[in-house]
């Protein structure tokens, strides 16, 4: 399962600092940002199954940083 994040990270080094701290969290998961994308995106894939979105979003208000749920957009 992918879910996809809005979030407010500007910096490569906050994002890589992000995605090592995701990775250390939650065995399972596969993150990424996409900086250029106006929503500042971050991807985050369970290769286990669900993503654990509330626990997500508060490791990332841990760290000063905002992240919400982007709806599916249909074709």
């Amino acid at each position: 399962m992918v879910e996809v994040f809005k979030t407010n990270v500007i910096h490569r080094m906050q994002a890589l600092a992000l995605i090592e701290q995701i990775h250390r969290t939650f065995t399972g998961y596969r993150a990424n940002f996409d900086l250029d994308d106006c929503d500042r995106i971050l991807r985050v894939a369970s290769v286990t199954g669900s993503v654990e979105t509330r626990r997500l979003i508060q490791l990332m208000e841990e760290r000063g940083f905002k992240a919400e749920v982007l709806p599916d957009k249909a074709p």
